[in-house]
């Protein structure tokens, strides 16, 4: 699908507020709620829209330390990186978890109430059974910038 100005009005626009009513939207955008949301749907359709989320406050459900680990793997094998991967998509507590090319073989975000929560966290679950020979944190001392909104231009 190519997407045009207003495809692209629409999507910076739902980035904002995802909650924003259709006729709220067409005004915005510059169009009559009907093709407005047929646009919309098209665009959810196409999986350009994945998923509408709502973005949680961290501090006001006691999740306000992130803490960034650093992975290396006992092997590069498939089978390890695949029985690794397995398990950081069941833990809650890693919020984003990518396989990296470089120094380490994987790179977490994980959100914790606090230290003592990270440190239980850390040894119950970044152990060699989920394939992780070592870890090594680090403590954001303060978040600068923080987006889930693409820059469409």
């Amino acid at each position: 699908m190519i997407l045009d100005d207003i495809d692209k009005r629409i999507l910076r626009a739902l980035q904002r507020d995802a909650r924003m009513q259709n006729v709220d939207l067409a005004k915005e955008v510059g169009l009559s709620p009907s093709p407005c949301l047929r646009r919309v749907r098209l665009l959810e359709e196409a999986g350009i829209i994945d998923r509408y989320v709502a973005v949680l406050n961290p501090g006001k459900v006691n999740l306000s330390l992130s803490m960034f680990a650093r992975v290396w793997l006992v092997s590069q094998d498939a089978e390890t990186i695949d029985r690794f991967m397995a398990a950081m998509k069941r833990l809650p507590q890693v919020v984003e978890c990518y396989i990296m090319l470089g120094e380490s073989d994987a790179l977490l975000r994980v959100v914790v109430a606090d230290l003592d929560d990270y440190r239980r966290f850390q040894s119950t679950h970044l152990t060699r059974i989920n394939g992780i020979q070592n870890v090594k944190t680090d403590v954001p001392s303060q978040i600068v910038k923080q987006t889930y909104a693409l820059p469409i231009d």
